[in-house]
């Protein structure tokens, strides 16, 4: 992994801070059904809520010097997104997203292990976790592997499947109040 100013370099993607550029690759990716269907509550139905969601990113590099990254192939192509960002202050949360044609072939880990190295280097004293829907057997694996345990399950607030489960891993036992808050 390599630091290109402000970009990072894995084996095989270019990681970079979101710009308004992105939007129509954000809003293809959010927009997705197929992408979402383990988390219809995240998928985005107008432009607008791709905006707000690009918006709160550059907030968060801005307040964090770390985000969610943009994830290109050298050629350029757009694989998703992934990165860490700080979570109510409490903790560094890892996401990642891709298209589909990029899905099984170690993209999310390769993303995954430059962002968990990212955040650890700027805020060590924060605990590393990530969000997944139970039934996102493939996302649930890929936290797995990145040596996240699972520290807590619930009802998924706010999901339109009334028995939908939210699983939050992390890098290391969580206080009752960063449970609870993380949870909330």
């Amino acid at each position: 992994m390599s630091d290109l100013g402000g970009a990072v370099a894995t084996a095989r993607l270019l990681l970079s801070k979101p710009t308004s550029d992105d939007l129509p690759d954000l809003f293809a990716l959010y927009s997705d059904p197929v992408v979402w269907g383990p988390d219809p509550v995240s998928r985005h139905d107008t432009v607008a809520q791709t905006e707000a969601l690009l918006g709160n990113w550059l907030a968060g590099w801005e307040r964090d010097g770390l985000g969610m990254w943009i994830c290109h192939l050298s050629d350029g192509t757009f694989v998703g997104i992934g990165g860490c960002a700080v979570r109510h202050g409490v903790a560094w949360n890892l996401g990642f997203r891709l298209v589909p044609t990029f899905w099984g072939q170690g993209y999310a880990q390769e993303v995954s292990v430059a962002a968990l190295a990212a955040a650890r280097e700027r805020r060590p004293d924060l605990p590393l976790t990530a969000y997944v829907v139970e039934n996102n057997e493939r996302s649930r694996r890929s936290v797995e592997r990145l040596g996240l345990d699972l520290v807590w399950r619930g009802p998924d607030e706010g999901n339109p499947d009334p028995g939908a489960v939210r699983l939050i891993f992390s890098d290391r036992p969580l206080s009752a109040e960063t449970t609870r808050v993380l949870a909330g």
